[in-house]
Parts: structure tokens; sequence; C-alpha cells
């Protein structure tokens, strides 16, 4: 058997796996095939085909995706659409604060997932009730953040390039307001928040190389013995390796670290 990794077509937000494969079966890049995940039957495609060791398999290879099966998979993404707009007409009926971003069925429409963002908790059961009746099947609702949100609509970031999140970011690491500091950034929301509302992805781009050109140098506001006397640090400039220091009688002076 060998190893096969296929990302998910128009699910709620990106998602890859790996899958096992007979030996004598035939793929080319981009093919359309279904497989078994969960108990669900759902419509992926193949990115790569690559041999690893230690991978989690699981999802199971079905067959290779038919005309029907296409036709299917167009149906539910119409159905899907239509059932996102009731969804919302429904929820503003009910008086309830939800946003719904997405919807799709899985493959054999077994499960409807729905996915929206609200400010705080919210009792849905009868939302639910309303969607399961009308659409006969399970009905999972889903509540994502606001970085979630930004990924599956996407936009264009502070760059004027298409948000990192909706292009090539898989996951969302770690961003800290210590990494806007870092990088001697003015902590001002409309310059260093994204479209979500939250720090920029982007911070943790440079934050390692900013630390390490950081070493040696010493931090604003510090005291420094230097041949001028003592002084107080008023400036860092980490790619010059250079700082200004504060001097009562002398003002401020320029000095390199391999002074």
């Amino acid at each position: 058997m060998k190893l096969l990794k296929i990302s998910y077509i128009d699910e709620m937000f990106s998602d890859s796996d790996y899958i096992k494969y007979p030996e004598n079966t035939f793929f080319k890049i981009g093919w359309e095939i279904i497989v078994k995940k969960e108990d669900l039957l759902k419509i992926a495609s193949i990115d790569s085909v690559e041999e690893k060791d230690d991978i989690d398999v699981t999802a199971t290879f079905v067959r290779v995706a038919t005309k029907r099966d296409r036709e299917q998979h167009n149906k539910n993404k119409k159905d899907s659409a239509v059932a996102l707009e009731l969804a919302q007409d429904k929820s503003c009926e009910l008086n309830l604060d939800m946003h719904f971003i997405s919807a799709f069925y899985t493959f054999d429409r077994k499960h409807l997932f729905l996915s929206y963002t609200a400010d705080a908790r919210v009792d849905f059961r009868e939302l639910a009730k309303v969607l399961a009746q009308r659409y006969k099947t399970r009905i999972e609702l889903r509540q994502v953040g606001v970085r979630d949100r930004a990924k599956k609509v996407g936009g264009l970031g502070p760059c004027g390039l298409f948000l990192c999140c909706s292009t090539f970011l898989t996951d969302f690491a770690s961003v800290s307001i210590n990494m806007a500091k870092n990088q001697f950034l003015a902590l001002n929301p409309t310059k260093i928040n994204g479209c979500c509302g939250r720090l920029l992805c982007c911070l943790n781009y440079e934050d390692e190389v900013y630390t390490e050109l950081k070493k040696g140098l010493p931090g604003i506001g510090s005291l420094v013995e230097t041949n001028e006397g003592l002084g107080k640090v008023t400036e860092v400039d980490v790619f010059k390796r250079t700082y200004k220091a504060e001097f009562k009688d002398k003002g401020v002076l320029e000095f390199s670290v391999n002074e």
C-alpha cells in the first residue's frame, strides 16, 4: 500500500489527509476521488503522491470520482448555498445573534455543517430543530473565531496582498503583543491588527530575526556606560548595530556595539 495526500473540496476550512491506496491503482495530481472518513463519504482532490513513515492515515480510498459523483457534488454545493441563506434568515427570525459564514453537505448528504461567528455563546437548539425538519439530515452548527472567518472570506491585508490565512497558511500560530514590541512597531491597533481584528499573523515572520539581531544591543530605556560616561538609551538600530544614548551634558550621541 502507498500513501496519497489529498485535500478536501469545499470544506468549511482547508483540510488535508493521507490515505492508503492499492499498489495497482494509478492516479494523477488533480484527480478527484471519493474517500471515507469518520463513516462519511467526502470528495477530495489529489495533491501529491508520496511515501512517508509515521503518518496518521484517517481516511480510506473508495473510488475515483465519476461523472455522476461530480454532478452530486455540484448539487450539494447549490443546496448548501440555499441552506446557508435559510439558516441566516431563520436565525434572524429567532432573534439569534449569529453570522453564518459557510455551509456544506458531506458527499453522502448524511451531514449538513454550518459555520457561524457570534460575540457570545448562542442557544441554537430551536434553529437546529427547524433546519433538521427542513433538510431531514443531521445538522451540525460550528461556532468559529474571527481568524477562521477571515480565512474563509478572504480579503486584502495592509500590505496590499491577499490575506496569508486565505492563501498559504495552513494553521494559526500564536501571535503576541510582545512580537510587535520586539520589532519596534507602534502599538496602534490600526497598524498591527489584521482584517480579523486580531494581531497580524505576519508578526511571526520576522520576530526570530529581530530577536537574533538584538543580541548584544542594549534595550531602550536602559543605562549604559560608554566612553562619554553614563547615558540612557533612547534608540536602537538593529540593522546598523548602533544605538543612541542621551547624556545630561552632551545631548544624544550614537554608538556602535563594536566600539
